[in-house]
This record gives C-alpha cells, sequence and structure tokens, in this order.
C-alpha cells in the first residue's frame, strides 16, 4: 500500500465526497483524521467503514469556518497521530441565490468556508509538514470557478479564489516537498448537488459532453492521485473532472 504510515486529515468528512476520499485513502494505507461539523452519526459510520478497512481512525468534530477551529483541529491530529502527510479541503457549503437577493451573512458563510478555512487549514498544516519537509495538499474547488451557474456569484468567487490560493501556495511550499493542488468536480451525484440536479436537470445534461453524473468515488480517485508519494511533479494543477461541462 503506497500510503502505508501516512496520516490524511480530511474536512467535511461524514457523507460525499469527503466520505468516499476519506475511505478511499485508509483502502490506500492510510490512518485518517475525519473533520466534520455536526453530522455525528453519519461520521461514526464512516470511521466505523474505515477501522473495517484496518486502518486508525480519528473523529475531530469541529465548524473549520470558526478561525479558531482549523489550528485546532490539526492539534488534534498531531495529539493523536504524531505526524500530517495529507491535508484534503474539502469542507464546503452552498447559499445560491441571485446577488441582489444575497444576504452578507450568506456571502460571508460561503467564502468562510470555501476559501477562508482552507487557508487557515493550510496554515496551520503547513507548519507540521514543513518541519518533516514532506506533505500533500488537495483543496476541493468546483466547476462554478470556470462555469458559475445562476446564483452562484458567492460560491464562484470563493471556489474561484480557493483555485488562486492553490497556484500560491504550491510556490511558497515546492521547496520543501509539499506538493499542492486542486479537484475542481462537476456535477456529483451527493446530497448537496440533489436540489441542483432535480431542478435544472434537463440543462445540466445539456452542457455535458458525457451525459451522466459522476460518482464521490471518482473524486476520490483522483484525489488520491494527487495525495500519493507517486506523484513527485504535479503541483499548482487544477484537476477538473466535470464530464467535459466546462469545454460546454
Amino acid at each position: 500500500m503506497e500510503f502505508e504510515g501516512q496520516v490524511a486529515l480530511v474536512t467535511g468528512g461524514s457523507r460525499g465526497i469527503g466520505r468516499a476520499i476519506a475511505v478511499k485513502l485508509a483502502e490506500e494505507g492510510c490512518d485518517i483524521a475525519l473533520n466534520y461539523r455536526s453530522a455525528t452519526d453519519e461520521a461514526q459510520q464512516v470511521a466505523e467503514h474505515i477501522a473495517k478497512l484496518g486502518r486508525r481512525v480519528e473523529l475531530i468534530q469541529g465548524d473549520v469556518s470558526d478561525p479558531d477551529v482549523p489550528r485546532q483541529v490539526v492539534s488534534g491530529v498531531r495529539a493523536a497521530f504524531g505526524r500530517l502527510d495529507v491535508l484534503v479541503n474539502n469542507a464546503g457549503i452552498t447559499r445560491d441565490e441571485l446577488l441582489v437577493n444575497q444576504s452578507l451573512k450568506d456571502i460571508r458563510d460561503v467564502v468562510d468556508t470555501n476559501l477562508v478555512a482552507p487557508m487557515l487549514m493550510v496554515q496551520a498544516a503547513a507548519g507540521v509538514m514543513l518541519r518533516r519537509r514532506y506533505g500533500r495538499i488537495v483543496n476541493i474547488s468546483s466547476s462554478a470557478a470556470s462555469k458559475p451557474g445562476r446564483g452562484q456569484s458567492n460560491y464562484a468567487a470563493a471556489k474561484g479564489g480557493l483555485e488562486a490560493f492553490t497556484k500560491a501556495m504550491a510556490v511558497e511550499l515546492a521547496s520543501r516537498n509539499i506538493l499542492v493542488n486542486a479537484v475542481a468536480p462537476g456535477v456529483i451525484r451527493t446530497d448537496m448537488t440533489e436540489t441542483i440536479r432535480g431542478r435544472a436537470e434537463d440543462e445540466i445534461m445539456g452542457r455535458l459532453l458525457v451525459k451522466s453524473y459522476a460518482e464521490p468515488e471518482t473524486i476520490a480517485d483522483a484525489v488520491a492521485y494527487l495525495a500519493s508519494p507517486r506523484n513527485t511533479y504535479t503541483t499548482g494543477e487544477v484537476l477538473h473532472i466535470d464530464g467535459g461541462l466546462k469545454m460546454a
């Protein structure tokens, strides 16, 4: 197993894409620190699944949009495992609405969760990784960063900023063998996208070159490569996994 002995921290890991990533990394040999905000039952189910794979798993509850939480989460990982090799910034929210109708709270909540929280997570995690001169960081962006839908101005701005931040961190950290990349999913079959898929399925299918939705495991496979020791030469990239949506 190529991740044997490594520790991965996955934020927003209780369901959807985060769950798939945590399970995939565990299957490949990683011990897992699973961060979640409030879905305790779901997080516990993921932890039990990972434990059955023979990997260590620690649940670390906390809302990463709270500026005090990212450093607390990383401290919890260090206390439990003594190391941190992989960080996957997956936690995210949407508050879709036309900008003229968006409240300041909706704007701030989306930007804080999807952009500020990953920045603070990387700031905390990099302190651990720099000392070991090794790390892999994968930020989960979205096709909305380059192909936003109606009512996604706050989300698109946050994810676009996340992609720019990914490139900036790649520049800052490459000399210490810390590679930073992003994955930008399109419409994935998760609870988070259920409303969008139900409301605009014909429009979405019309924009996809591959006429189907991807499963969370598809994203997890891509993250696993970017996070792996095999990846020695890819950094500062945004990998679009969107069924050709960005080309439409």
